[in-house]
């Protein structure tokens, strides 16, 4: 029989689809199977969970978690000095050191949190649960008092923090969480040209002298105070300036910079760290850190140390012949 084209056109459209699907059921003879690599997600960069899409979560559980959320990003509203739960913080959010409520890459994200935890630091000394970590947080980078572990708040947070990183495994440390850590300069980080990084790029957002600004509610900040007495003391891990510099070279200005497209050179970042660092902030006892002081970070700046620099240098640097008199000792040993 032939076919007309013109008059049978409605028969040829199906049977030019039924070839079509005969030739997606048959394998080609070149298949990708032995070429295409399945990745190992913890070889790649760490993707934050969204609860948007996570259908995984219900009931209690989801409730728990959004209430951690809002917790950590306005924790000064339930928890600062006019809190409606408990008066326990200086005013700051979690979210302010913890950028989009600990889910940011390079952000000083909780990503590899619940995977490592618990875990044995050296600046306590002993293995630190996740509520040590939080309280850490509450009586160091918001120079309050730790929250009662009992409360639905703690618990709430922690719910929150473990729904971070419920994808990574026991043990694991994915890409790109926590804070980038940037070279060391050959030089001291220099407060002075720090102070010409904070006027050009940070003053207008943190404030003249660093007092940040009041949200609209009353309640929080719109941007945190980078010094003064209702800022993270002297104990807070971004008093380090090689936590400080890492943070802002990623970050800063917000909403403007990242980790792969930086507003501030390295240099600036660290010299804008060694500034900040180097105004007034409420202290804390700090006897009990680091009981083995070999363990002591280089950028620690409180003595005594066991490599023999001076704080002056520990603090600003240069760090390289630190790193060097360190490994000598460690060969020595």
């Amino acid at each position: 029989m032939k076919l007309n084209a013109k008059d049978n056109w409605p028969l040829l459209i199906i049977l030019i689809a039924v070839v079509f699907s005969l030739i997606k059921e048959f394998p080609t003879t070149q298949t990708t199977e032995n070429t295409i690599k399945v990745p190992n997600a913890y070889d790649s960069n760490w993707i934050s969970p969204s609860l948007f899409i996570d259908r995984t979560l219900e009931g209690k559980n989801r409730k728990l978690v959004i209430y951690g959320q809002e917790l950590i990003a306005h924790t000064s509203r339930y928890l600062g000095p006019r809190g409606s739960v408990a008066q326990i913080s200086n005013g700051m959010n979690c979210q302010n050191c913890h950028l989009n409520a600990g889910k940011k890459t390079w952000g000083n994200n909780y990503g590899a949190v619940a995977s490592t935890y618990p875990r044995f630091r050296d600046r306590s000394g002993s293995i630190e649960s996740i509520y040590k970590r939080v309280s850490d947080c509450f009586e160091r980078s918001l120079n309050g008092t730790a929250p009662d572990s009992l409360s639905k708040e703690y618990k709430a947070i922690e719910a929150y923090i473990k729904w971070v990183g419920k994808e990574v495994p026991k043990g694991v440390t994915p890409k790109q969480t926590g804070i980038y850590k940037l070279p060391f300069l050959d030089r001291a980080a220099d407060p002075q040209k720090g102070k010409l990084v904070y006027q050009n790029q940070c003053q207008r957002c943190h404030g003249q002298n660093g007092e940040g600004v009041i949200a609209l509610n009353n309640t929080e900040y719109e941007y945190p105070p980078l010094w003064g007495e209702h800022s993270y003391n002297n104990g807070a891990g971004l008093y380090r300036l090689s936590r400080f510099a890492g943070f802002v070279y990623s970050n800063m200005p917000n909403n403007e910079a990242s980790y792969d497209h930086p507003t501030l050179s390295v240099s600036e970042s660290w010299d804008v760290a060694a500034f900040v660092n180097s105004q007034p902030r409420p202290k804390k006892d700090l006897q009990k850190d680091w009981p083995t002081i070999s363990k002591k970070p280089i950028d620690h700046p409180f003595g005594p140390y066991a490599d023999g620099f001076s704080e002056q240098q520990h603090k600003y640097g240069p760090y390289p012949s630190i790193i060097a008199k360190r490994e000598a000792l460690k060969k020595s040993t």
